[in-house]
């Protein structure tokens, strides 16, 4: 049985199916290749601008009550989200409704009308102020760790942009920004569920067959990091009552061998309660409720991060916990019971995210868009070849000062910044 299903159109678009003929519903989402990566600092945020605009009414459909109204017609619940490649558009349907969903989601790609950017302007700018303190600095550490990782570059940019470039970005701007991205080659749609694949060609081709337009500019590569880099460090001032903590490795691009050594990685240290940050930090030392490793990879670069929120007082030997755990996996080979427990753990999820059909389209779908489509076997494959001995090449790769990046936001004191800067700057010496 095929994990999936392609197809491409005569104008380009591409179309994945994933028939999931035990469930009940389907999903289907438009993966667009456009995000932060593709824009400039004077229209930082455009590409998320856009696609609030396309929930404003289209020419089948002119307000956003009526679109609205039409999803939920056919047991939809559209919604979309914007990073720094791509946008996706997504939404639950009824099986047999795809037809009717496919004639929604062209409308919105296709026709948009551009109306309520004031309103729509005013709302990203409450989004944009989530990130803000009292005195207008940033205090997301997703955003202060990306400025690090790629200064000069879009990617150093927040997605939802700044106050200043969403203030300018203009109806002009939009409908250019839409022209240049959102064109049938730059598209994938992706169909998951209790449906057919000549069910759901017949109804995307019925749709999206007239759609043409043109091939988007390309993108700026990222920064290539300079030699010899020490750990860096960004403090931000905040009146809550506990810090926020990042400590951000950058990685290579998706494309690279150590994709699936890293994956792993973040597994052994942030799965469960028995992973190792979350048994060291607060099931051993109770320094913090949770605390998350993340990896993030783009196609050149990306970023392996550890999240954690403590009391003031539990910031130094925080951090130096932290920098503990992920330096004793650069110095030991992890100990085959606790590599194959994870390595299980993955295989279930594995086959856990057959039962959803979010999944699947995000997988296959933005897969297909990225160059990056993985079948749920050859993910199966891969992880059951990792050893013990490349895992501890990639930490050694991975856990380097040089990749090193540390955002802190909250009521912080010089005293322990000092002391954490010098455990930074011992970090892996010798």
């Amino acid at each position: 049985m095929n994990e999936y299903f392609k197809d491409t159109l005569a104008n380009g678009l591409r179309l994945i199916t994933i028939e999931m003929p035990h469930l009940h519903s389907a999903e289907m989402a438009c993966h667009i290749e456009v995000g932060g990566q593709d824009e400039t600092a004077e229209l930082a945020g455009i590409s998320h601008f856009l696609e609030h605009i396309l929930f404003r009414g289209t020419q089948s459909h002119p307000t956003s009550f009526q679109l609205e109204r039409a999803f939920e017609a056919i047991g939809g619940a559209v919604n979309a989200s914007t990073d720094a490649e791509s946008t996706c558009y997504h939404s639950r349907l009824h099986p047999r409704h795809i037809g009717e969903g496919a004639a929604l989601f062209a409308s919105m790609l296709q026709t948009p009308l551009f109306l309520d950017v004031a309103v729509e302007r005013r709302i990203i700018l409450e989004e944009a102020l989530e990130d803000l303190n009292e005195q207008g600095e940033e205090i997301s550490t997703d955003n202060l760790t990306s400025r690090l990782l790629w200064p000069g570059h879009p990617l150093a940019l927040p997605t939802v942009g700044t106050a200043e470039s969403i203030g300018r970005i203009s109806e002009a701007d939009l409908r250019r920004h839409h022209k240049t991205y959102y064109s049938p080659a730059n598209t994938v749609i992706a169909v998951a569920g209790n449906v057919r694949r000549g069910d759901v060609l017949a109804a995307v081709e019925k749709a999206f067959c007239g759609w043409q337009g043109t091939t988007p500019p390309p993108r700026l590569a990222p920064p290539s990091p300079p030699e010899d880099v020490r750990p860096e460090s960004v403090w931000v001032k905040d009146s809550d009552s506990q810090l926020a903590i990042q400590l951000a490795f950058r990685t290579p691009g998706r494309g690279h061998g150590s994709t699936m050594p890293l994956r792993v990685l973040r597994w052994i240290l942030s799965w469960g309660g028995a992973s190792r940050l979350m048994l060291r930090l607060r099931e051993e030392l109770g320094l913090t409720y949770n605390v998350e490793a993340n990896l993030s990879m783009l196609a050149d670069c990306g970023c392996f991060t550890v999240d954690l929120s403590v009391a003031p007082e539990n910031l130094v030997c925080s951090i130096e916990e932290v920098l503990k755990v992920v330096g004793e996996l650069c110095c030991s080979e992890v100990p085959e019971e606790e590599l194959t427990g994870v390595i299980r753990a993955y295989l279930f999820d594995l086959e856990f995210n057959c039962d959803h059909t979010e999944a699947m389209v995000s997988r296959y779908g933005w897969g297909e868009l990225a160059g990056y489509l993985r079948t749920i076997e050859a993910d199966r494959r891969d992880v059951t070849a990792i050893t013990a001995g490349r895992l501890l090449q990639a930490a050694r790769e991975l856990f380097d000062p040089a990749n090193l990046k540390v955002a802190v936001v909250g009521p912080w004191r010089p005293a322990e910044r000092t002391l954490v800067e010098k455990l930074l700057a011992d970090f892996r010496r010798g």
